[in-house]
C-alpha cells in the first residue's frame, strides 16, 4: 500500500546555522521564515495535517507519496517520500542530550561508501554539511544526497536519490515535506543512534490486521 495525502491546510545547532543565515541575507525575519524544520514536538503549535508514524509526523503534501515498509505487526522498517522522479529515504535516531551526533554519523557513512567502492564528496548545504556520492545499483549508477539535522535527543537523517540528488532546486514538495517534519522523541532513555519507533496509523494497522485473519501476512510496502 502507499499513502498519498492532500495538502488539508496551509539538529539545534544546523537549525540555528539556517536561521542565523536568514537574517545575514536580510530576509523575511518573521517567525514562520526564521526557523526551519525538522522540528522537535514540543516546538510546534500550528494547524498543519501531518501522517502521524509515531516518532515521525510528516507533512500531508499534495503529490507526495508516503511509501512505508512494515512488518506484519505494523512496525515500519522504511519510509520514503516520492515525488515524480525523486525520493526521499527518511530516519530518525536517538541522540545524547548534549550534542549532536550527524558529524560522527556523516564520516561513518562516508567511509562504508569508501569500503563499498564509492567515493563521497562533503558539501556544505542548506542543512549544513551534506555527503554526496554516486553508488552501483542493477539498475546502473544511481546518485545519493545524505542531510542530516540534529534536534535535542533526537537526529533526522534524510538520503535524496533522482535528480534532486545533483540539484537541490529540484526538491520542490519533498523539501517541504522535510522542512516540515515533526519528531516526537518520547521521554524514555535510549542508545545513542538506536532508530526511534515508527509505526502505522492505528486505522492503517487494524485494515493491516483484519485483512491478515483471511490471508498470509507478509511484509508489505505501505
Amino acid at each position: 500500500m502507499i499513502f498519498s495525502r492532500k495538502r488539508a491546510g496551509a539538529g539545534r545547532h544546523t537549525r540555528d546555522e539556517r536561521t542565523t543565515e536568514v537574517l545575514d541575507q536580510g530576509a523575511d525575519t518573521s517567525a514562520s521564515a526564521l526557523v526551519r524544520g525538522p522540528y522537535d514536538i514540543s516546538e510546534v503549535d500550528d494547524d498543519v495535517q501531518r501522517l502521524d508514524l509515531g516518532s515521525l509526523h510528516i507533512p500531508a503534501i499534495a503529490e507526495v507519496e508516503v511509501r512505508v515498509q512494515a512488518d506484519p505487526q505494523g512496525v515500519i522498517q522504511q519510509v520514503v517520500l516520492v515525488h515524480g522522479d525523486n525520493a526521499l529515504q527518511l530516519g530518525v535516531f536517538a541522540a545524547p542530550r548534549s550534542e549532536g551526533i550527524w558529524g560522527e554519523v556523516r564520516e561513518e557513512i562516508r567511509q562504508s561508501l569508501l569500503r563499498d567502492g564509492a567515493a563521497a564528496q562533503e558539501v556544505e548545504g542548506e542543512y549544513g554539511p551534506e555527503l554526496h556520492a554516486q553508488v552501483r545499483t542493477p539498475d546502473g549508477p544511481t546518485n545519493l544526497r545524505f542531510v542530516g539535522v540534529d534536534g535535542p535527543r533526537w537526529m533526522v537523517r534524510g538520503v535524496f536519490q533522482g535528480p534532486v540528488a545533483t540539484d537541490p532546486t529540484t526538491a520542490g514538495p519533498l523539501a517541504e515535506c522535510l522542512d516540515g517534519l515533526v519528531v516526537d522523541r518520547g521521554q524514555e532513555a535510549k542508545p545513542v543512534r538506536e532508530p526511534l519507533p515508527l509505526r502505522l496509523p492505528r486505522e492503517i494497522a487494524d485494515q493491516t490486521g483484519a485483512e491478515d485473519d483471511s490471508t498470509a501476512a507478509a511484509p508489505r510496502q505501505v
